[in-house]
């Protein structure tokens, strides 16, 4: 079948919006009408060039949207469902799926071509989804169902921005009540971050950030305290209003290397700083290991908040049906396929939440 979907044909230029064939679903496989997708920084960093990749390419991978016909051997949803499309490919039976780790599964194997042009060139399937498309091919690992009385809209947030936020701090962190956080970027990820941190107990949550309006953001999902990072000692000002103490966990959402290298000034002793933010491939951070050492500090990765989608994303949504989660006011933008270079370029600008593509 035919679908419209917005092509990247080179790096650090416009996306164009092209005609391609999209193929029927395999074994295994699921095809999705796509009703919004929401535009993450890691679509950016794609259509950057930041991290590589093959072109012509389809990216976008925060989706939701409603199930159109299903391959061979699936029985984990039916045509009709409503579900959010994520990136998070797993076999389910590998060492890492079956200790709950999925987004590290190294056992899956790739699922083949979805895209074509007319004349037989294959597109890439961007982040494994190609959500900047009116229907998408996937795997069925890679769908969750989404609760009937939620907007598509509002529920492609659970694909990615949500869960890699909230979920770097309840299953990465492990945050306990009277923890103290810091979060270093106060976008989309940052606010979740910091929801969670505030659904998790945390006793100070601080906030940092270059844009003021972003701190008053961050203010309104649960910041206790705010930091600008044009403060001529950010270190000192967040442990005055820790009332002198450090962080138990320093959180970096965004991908910016010189971030990474200040964070561990914010850790009380035996606290550990989380990558969630992504630096562009080839950017390199540093740091003083003596102090890691005398210190007790640690550092660790956290990919997509270590979810489990059929675990974590029934409890988001049902949080946010409680009024504990909040998912409409991330919502900064809404734009049509065909307004998608608009929607990047004020994305870019650093204000934006989340601004959403509706079909």
């Amino acid at each position: 079948m035919r679908v419209k979907a917005a092509v990247a044909v080179a790096f650090n230029a416009p996306m164009v919006i092209e005609e391609l064939e999209l193929r029927d679903p395999g074994p295994g496989e699921v095809r999705v009408r796509i009703e919004a997708a929401a535009i993450c920084h890691s679509d950016i960093s794609y259509l950057d060039g930041g991290w590589g990749g093959d072109l012509p390419a389809v990216y976008g991978h925060e989706a939701a949207g409603v199930v159109e016909e299903v391959g061979e051997g699936v029985k984990s949803v039916l045509v009709g469902s409503r579900v959010i499309v994520t990136l998070i490919q797993h076999c389910g039976h590998c060492p890492e799926c079956g200790s709950g780790r999925p987004v590290h599964c190294g056992s899956f194997t790739a699922i083949p071509p979805v895209l074509r042009r007319a004349d037989g060139t294959v597109v890439t399937q961007g982040l494994k989804c190609a959500a900047f498309a009116e229907q998408v091919v996937v795997d069925q690992s890679q769908i969750a169902p989404l609760p009937g009385d939620l907007r598509s809209e509002v529920g492609c947030l659970l694909a990615c921005g949500v869960p890699t936020g909230l979920g770097a701090v309840v299953n990465t962190a492990r945050v306990r009540p009277g923890d103290r956080v810091v979060v270093i970027g106060a976008g989309g990820v940052g606010l979740n971050t910091i929801q969670g941190a505030a659904i998790s107990g945390a006793s100070r949550i601080v906030a940092l950030d270059l844009e003021p309006s972003k701190l008053d953001d961050a203010r309104s999902f649960g910041a206790t305290d705010t930091v600008a990072a044009t403060d001529p000692d950010p270190a000192r000002a967040v442990r005055r209003a820790m009332k002198g103490h450090g962080a138990d966990h320093v959180f970096v959402t965004v991908g910016v290397p010189k971030v990474y290298d200040d964070a561990w000034a914010f850790l009380a002793p035996g606290g550990t700083v989380y990558a969630v933010g992504m630096p562009h491939s080839g950017a390199m951070s540093s740091y003083e290991a003596v102090n890691v050492a005398y210190s007790g500090h640690g550092m660790r990765g956290s990919r997509m908040g270590d979810i489990v989608l059929r675990r974590d994303i029934p409890w988001m949504a049902d949080l946010h049906a409680q009024g504990r989660l909040k998912l409409d006011e991330l919502i900064s933008g809404r734009f049509r396929l065909d307004q998608i270079n608009e929607a990047f370029e004020d994305t870019r600008r650093g204000k934006a939440r989340r601004n959403v593509i509706v079909f």
